[in-house]
């Protein structure tokens, strides 16, 4: 055999053994969530979760751009009745399902599985020089914050304390977190004084806090545990308790810092676990924990993460 045949035969061997490669690739099995997922997912509910929610699905689009995501605002009660009436797949909570609640989805013939899927906390923050309001009762909170007769300087607090004005900032109107400090403060959501500087941007509340010796402030834990070093943070005493307690991650996951912590969750129609693209949805949800902290919140302990995710795989196999 000549040299140049060779050379023809080996190009050809070579020529079929690269077709062959890339045909049996193409007829290759995909891995399990990658295969090109569409279809739309409707959740609705609480905006405190909101917050994590849209996080989730703004990363989760990245991965699967042809999945429609529609994320409403009806707070908790709303969403579950959304819910119940087969409106939407998942629905966003900031507590647990109430009997009623639980009720109208049974007569509705809806099946469900609850998911915790991260804590929420509260830090009210304060000067570094400030030493008279280390421990502040939940009462004195709402004679901060309550509309009618607020007190306006710190010895309306207390006769011992300064005779200067409470510089006050907190959470935006809109925001989540101002509908759960005003509902456990003030026994309603939205209602607030409205002399006070609101912002949906937490650097300025920390900002405003930290400039001036008289301010006070709410924001989320997570956010005041990477600003210690600017400002510093009250105990709280609930109603009915003695104890003051820190609002540390491991007292809010505890459920020990009451009543500024709370857990969060997420509620999955059974029937539509049963589509692709809500399975894969939820399964990224509970695993991208990051995320939660992102929207300025607290993660659960991996062990309770672990937990969840099998509770969630557990459903899905008795849905197969």
């Amino acid at each position: 055999m000549n040299m140049a045949r060779s050379k023809r035969i080996i190009a050809l061997a070579i020529t079929l053994a690269a077709t062959l490669l890339v045909s049996c690739r193409s007829q290759a099995p995909q891995e399990p969530g990658q295969e090109k997922l569409s279809g739309e997912i409707k959740i609705d509910g609480s905006s405190t979760v909101y917050l994590i929610t849209e996080k989730m699905a703004a990363a989760f689009r990245a991965l699967h751009p042809n999945v429609k995501i529609s994320i409403g605002v009806s707070g908790t009660g709303g969403g579950f009745k959304k819910f119940a009436n087969n409106e939407t797949d998942i629905s966003d909570a900031s507590r647990p399902i109430r009997a009623a609640e639980a009720e109208a989805c049974r007569k509705n013939g809806i099946e469900y599985l609850e998911l915790k899927v991260g804590v929420d906390g509260l830090a009210v923050i304060i000067h570094p020089e400030n030493t008279w309001a280390r421990k502040l009762t939940v009462e004195q909170l709402h004679h901060i914050w309550r509309p009618n007769n607020p007190a306006k300087r710190w010895k309306d607090l207390d006769p011992n304390w300064p005779d200067e004005k409470i510089e006050l900032f907190g959470a935006g109107t809109d925001s989540g977190t101002f509908d759960y400090f005003t509902e456990v403060i003030n026994g309603k959501e939205k209602v607030s004084r409205p002399d006070y500087t609101a912002t949906e941007d937490d650097n300025v509340t920390i900002n405003g806090v930290a400039s001036s010796k008289y301010a006070l402030g709410y924001l989320g834990v997570a956010y005041y545990e990477e600003n210690k070093d600017k400002v510093a943070v009250a105990a709280i005493r609930d109603r009915n308790s003695e104890e003051y307690v820190l609002p540390t991650p491991e007292n809010v996951l505890s459920g020990k810092y009451r009543p500024l912590s709370r857990p969060l969750f997420i509620y999955v129609k059974l029937a539509s676990l049963k589509r692709p693209e809500v399975q894969e949805f939820v399964r990224f949800y509970l695993r991208r924990s990051d995320l939660v902290r992102q929207s300025g919140y607290i993660e659960l302990p991996l062990a309770e993460q672990l937990e969840q995710q099998k509770k969630f795989e557990s459903v899905l196999e008795q849905l197969r």
